[in-house]
């Protein structure tokens, strides 16, 4: 039976009106006109949506690589080569979409791609536990960070920094979702990668294309991220023109002066691939100046942007492109991709106390979210159903007498505060590994806080917890002995056990006021953050559970 969808992949488009004309106009025709692309109107009526279809070969009479191996060996070969390209662009409901076959993607401009759609659907469909690879861009350093994992993982454990670090692709599993793949069979399972383009199986069939697409587009417009990938749009370009336009005027400036490591480059982020795979690329500046090479170096760029009379440097920047080949020869069919050289530049700009970075033609501001991307961490925190219930703090009672009072509420909790393990680092310090073990291996720590030098201290144990238990043999053998003999032998640890949660648990001001995001030393906020950022990305569930105060004055019995 002939499958129902295919592996593509969708491109949202901007600034293309929504009919066939439109769509036409939209294309480079002088690319088109050298591919002897075709047009094709048959069968108009079978799509319910307006649509354009083109294809082309690309055909060399001999394979670039023929000459050089009669160079080297002296064996005359004359190998043809023929690769094909379609492009199907729709219009459905008021926005152009692009779907590239075979080499067809090079039929579609740079300049007209949505460059976050696919990363949008992503976002909002991806499910967080099975994050297949991902590629991050450390803003201000031009580095581009590229991990996989085929089997999937947790986001968490890529170790993302979410407000230095900007997030241009992501590959995963799909959540319950309405595209026709979903619906094909139970239990089936798909994958998408998005970034500028969105790759996943769409539906063949055109009422099946069409639907997947709208079902897209909803999903985009309608549906929030989900919490654990929402740091994906945490970065947001900078709107208010007065601000562009003083930046504009500064990076009109900076263009100018000697080179002091404002100005870098930088691959943009859906263009890695073509980038690994060029053998050549030409740079023309300002309409003229070809220069090759398999690399493009700054000081050429900014030596010849210099030229221009102060006040123009920036719309020459914005004439030039970057055009990358697959071979050295540099012929039109080599070519893999074009774009304005304004893509490949990042800059780093301050106005007064605030810092801004162009990166992919965006100006974005630096910690412009941090605040706020803190608030809503610690809320997630505080305010997730705990896993373990904690008990009422009795007034005047010590830290040790309540622990023991948690180790008390079921069989398979152990007590193993001040039951300390020898410090690998030196020899003559211990180190608690928790004040609680719960019955499923979470660790409990507590701490009673009027401010936050405790509870610093707090996260700074968790952490190194968790780094000694992961890292050394003889810590976890030494922990292993210690909840054997707390237990009286009815408690044996994993030689290998490192833990799969943490929970915090706070008693903040003697219970005087209710742990809440509000309440919440703000340093106390910050450090939170970080630490359970931390532990995440070492696959450690991070809790922080409020101890209520006993309403009681009488002691707890012992």
């Amino acid at each position: 039976m002939a499958p129902s969808t295919s592996l593509r992949t969708l491109y949202r488009l901007v600034d293309v009106v929504p009919n066939r004309d439109g769509m036409r106009a939209a294309l480079d025709h002088e690319q088109l006109a050298s591919l002897d692309a075709e047009f094709h109107d048959a069968h108009h009526e079978r799509l319910p949506v307006p649509w354009l279809f083109l294809s082309a070969g690309i055909e060399k009479e001999k394979a670039a690589w023929c000459d050089e191996i009669a160079r080297t060996t002296g064996c005359d070969v004359s190998e043809r080569v023929r690769r094909t390209a379609a492009l199907l662009m729709l219009a459905v409901d008021g926005e152009v979409y692009a779907i590239g076959y075979d080499q067809g993607y090079r039929l579609i401009p740079d300049r007209l791609k949505d460059r976050r759609f696919g990363l949008r659907y992503a976002a909002r469909q991806v499910d967080p536990l099975q994050v297949r690879g991902l590629i991050a861009h450390t803003m201000g350093e031009a580095r581009t960070d590229i991990a996989l994992v085929p089997g999937g993982t947790s986001v968490t454990r890529f170790g993302v920094r979410e407000h230095q670090q900007f997030v241009t692709s992501l590959r995963g599993v799909l959540q319950s979702n309405g595209l026709t793949r979903a619906q094909s069979g139970r239990g089936v399972t798909v994958s998408v990668e998005g970034g500028a383009g969105l790759r996943l199986p769409l539906g063949i069939e055109p009422a099946d294309l069409v639907a997947d697409i709208r079902e897209i587009a909803r999903v985009c417009r309608y549906d929030s991220p989900d919490p654990a990938l929402e740091f994906v749009e945490h970065i947001t370009p900078v709107k208010d023109t007065a601000t562009l336009a003083l930046l504009e005027q500064e990076l009109e400036a900076a263009l100018g002066d000697p080179a002091d490591g404002r100005i870098t480059l930088g691959v943009p982020g859906d263009h890695w691939t073509y980038y690994q795979a060029a053998g050549a690329v030409q740079l023309r500046i300002d309409g003229c100046g070809v220069t090759m090479g398999d690399a493009f170096e700054l000081d050429h760029v900014l030596d010849r942007l210099r030229t221009r009379p102060a006040g123009g440097r920036l719309a020459a920047l914005r004439r030039s492109t970057v055009t990358l080949y697959c071979h050295q020869r540099a012929a039109h069919e080599d070519r893999l991709v074009a774009t304005p050289l304004l893509r490949w530049i990042e800059a780093g700009i301050s106005l007064g106390e605030r810092r801004f970075l162009l990166m992919d033609c965006e100006w974005y501001e630096i910690g412009a979210r941090y605040l706020a991307a803190i608030k809503d961490t610690v809320t997630r925190l505080i305010n997730r159903p705990p896993s373990v219930e904690l008990p009422a703090w009795e007034p005047g009672e010590k830290e040790d007498l309540y622990n023991e009072s948690i180790a008390r509420m079921g069989d398979g909790y152990v007590c193993l505060d001040r039951k300390n393990v020898g410090n690998p680092l030196k020899a003559a310090n211990e180190v608690e590994i928790c004040d609680v073990l719960t019955p499923d291996n979470t660790l409990v720590l507590v701490k009673r806080a009027h401010r936050s030098g405790p509870l610093s201290h707090l996260f700074s144990q968790g952490l190194v917890a968790v780094q000694m238990l992961k890292e050394s043999a003889e810590v976890r053998a030494q922990f292993a002995r210690k909840v054997f003999e707390q237990s009286r032998g009815r408690r044996i640890m994993p030689l290998d056990f490192v833990p799969r949660r943490l929970v915090f648990g706070i008693l903040l001001k003697d219970g005087t006021e209710e742990l809440t995001p509000e309440t919440l030393f703000p340093f106390s906020q910050v450090t939170l953050v970080e630490t359970a950022k931390t532990l995440r990305s070492w696959g450690v569930e991070v809790e922080v559970v409020g101890i209520r105060a006993a309403p009681s004055q009488t002691p707890r019995a012992a």
